[in-house]
């Protein structure tokens, strides 16, 4: 097995299917890779060169991808979030965020999207709240009244 930039890749795989297994890349990347790098389709990661393998790592290393990519996204979720947009509120809320229909199929979107609410930790508070205010309150005297 090649790892390489954190992932560890197969090597009796063919790299045009090797190279999505990195978060960010997808079929046409990685064919795009291939080209730029003038990798026929058909080699395996065991096949690559040394010279090879170390243009496809400062390649990679120059693209966002991985951990990189995961934080832009996080970051753009929580913007939208912060600014109390659309997006961000249906993301809060573990809803589908591009319109679709929720009567029926939510059952994807409210499991990808509900992970961003397990991340966030709650607080509450530990004292207990009374209904009643104290007596130092300027509602001490609205509530000290006999009718209520």
């Amino acid at each position: 097995m090649l790892h390489l930039l954190g992932v560890n890749l197969p090597d009796q795989k063919l790299v045009q299917y090797a190279l999505p297994l990195f978060y960010g890349i997808g079929q046409k990347t990685s064919l795009k890779v291939l080209a730029s790098l003038s990798i026929h389709k058909s080699c395996k990661i065991a096949d690559l060169s040394e010279p090879q393998v170390n243009q496809l790592s400062s390649l990679l290393s120059d693209m966002k991808i991985e951990s990189d990519l995961r934080k832009e996204i996080r970051a753009n979720i929580m913007h939208h979030r912060s600014i109390g947009s659309y997006v961000g509120r249906r993301h809060a809320m573990g809803l589908p965020v591009r319109g679709q229909n929720t009567r029926n199929n939510a059952k994807t979107a409210r499991r990808l999207n509900g992970r961003w609410l397990k991340s966030e930790k709650r607080e509450y508070s530990s004292s207990t709240r009374s209904a009643i205010p104290a007596p130092d309150s300027p509602f001490a005297s609205f509530f000290n009244r006999s009718w209520f």
